[in-house]
């Protein structure tokens, strides 16, 4: 797995230089600024809503109110970790609902940006197909409803595990690899297409090949880290730099 975080890692280096060489800014910019907007727009309800959902949980059980009785120093600070603890989670929950969103509407972008980048590297061009095209968009749907799912299953353990005093500090840490895990599923998910894998068949090739997933979803959410710039090109640069990946690792 530690290899293929590297070549993750290696392959966001290398789609920077691949965009700029073969002037793609057209097919980055523009799907760009509308994820930026929207990601802008989502947060801020995201992250209101969470500390909204924390705020009445903690007022419908009567933990303020029990912790005064306390008057324990320690247990308000294990509550208030807790509470942020939670918190963090919910947003990461929120932003995945928003993430599989982007993912269905994006999806003609993101395989066109995958087939472009392959046939640059192959030196040939794919033959345009409506129908492909479609089939490739219902696949990706079917894909992001999917680990949506699972993910969700996932994420609701973990919720639960951040309950625990101590041991649920470590929850987001978890929801972040399990994010990136399932973002990078979707962006690698296109090279497997292009390999005739069937949707079964891609699965058990990137459960075998996690860190390429990992380290794509990790650069991903990484960018988003550089405020604009990064919310921008964050998505662009995954595909790309997924479909470089992937062909890394058919040289290997």
């Amino acid at each position: 797995m530690l290899k293929e975080l590297i070549i993750a890692f290696e392959s966001f280096y290398k789609a920077h230089h691949f965009i700029v060489q073969h002037k793609l800014w057209r097919w980055i910019i523009i799907p760009g600024v509308i994820y930026m907007l929207l990601f802008i727009t989502g947060m801020y309800f995201f992250i209101s809503s969470a500390n909204d959902a924390v705020n009445y949980l903690t007022n419908l059980i009567g933990i303020d109110r029990w912790l005064q009785e306390q008057k324990s120093g320690i247990l308000s600070f294990l509550f208030m970790m807790g509470g942020i603890m939670v918190q963090v989670l919910l947003v990461f929950f929120y932003f995945s609902f928003f993430k599989f969103f982007f993912l269905i509407v994006g999806s003609p972008v993101f395989a066109y940006l995958s087939e472009k980048t392959e046939s640059i590297l192959e030196g040939r061009e794919f033959p345009f197909s409506f129908q492909q095209l479609m089939k490739d968009i219902v696949r990706g749907i079917k894909l992001a409803l999917r680990n949506l799912l699972w993910q969700t299953v996932y994420t609701i353990s973990i919720l639960l595990l951040s309950f625990i005093p101590i041991i649920g500090w470590i929850s987001p840490l978890i929801s972040l690899f399990v994010e990136c895990y399932y973002y990078g599923f979707s962006m690698v998910d296109y090279s497997c297409e292009r390999r005739k894998l069937s949707p079964t068949e891609s699965i058990r090739f990137i459960s075998d090949h996690k860190g390429l997933a990992i380290g794509n979803g990790l650069l991903f959410y990484l960018m988003h880290t550089i405020p604009f710039v990064g919310w921008m090109l964050a998505p662009s640069y995954a595909v790309i730099a997924a479909t470089l990946s992937i062909r890394e690792m058919d040289k290997k």
